[in-house]
């Protein structure tokens, strides 16, 4: 399991990689489409960007996931997003601000179960943690 130092310097080699190639190399990452995702840092204020991947999306939203790798604790941008979930997503196609929603119950299944048969490295990760991995659904901001 990476440490914080580990999941720190990958996202910021990533950004680098994207920045330097002003756009033309990661946007891809593990068979999936990456985004850039700021959120407000809970305890700091300040905005907070992490490349995640996109296990699903549709015409209007995109779904990503907590798993911090499977490790026990959740990712920092989980919980800013939980507190304030007014964000920032940056795509290939450009940025926009969005909503974040938890899923839960038959919602978060239904998601769950579409995204471990596309992607099975989160199903996984979910073997490697007690707690449940939150599936997060990013929409469009109204």
């Amino acid at each position: 399991m990476p440490s914080d130092l580990g999941f720190k310097t990958l996202n910021a080699v990533h950004g680098a990689v994207k920045k330097l190639s002003g756009g033309r190399i990661g946007w891809r990452a593990g068979g999936m489409p990456v985004l850039e995702l700021t959120t407000t840092g809970r305890r700091s204020g300040e905005k907070r960007s992490t490349m995640l991947t996109i296990p699903w999306q549709d015409d209007r939203s995109i779904a990503v996931v907590a798993s911090r790798a499977g490790d026990d604790r959740h990712p920092a941008w989980f919980l800013n997003l939980r507190d304030d979930p007014a964000v920032s997503v940056s795509t290939r196609s450009g940025t926009r601000p969005m909503t974040a929603r938890i899923l839960a119950g038959d919602e978060r299944s239904e998601m769950w179960e579409r995204i471990t048969r596309a992607h099975d490295n989160y199903a996984d990760y979910q073997k490697k943690t007690d707690r449940e991995i939150p599936v997060v659904v990013l929409e469009p901001t109204s």
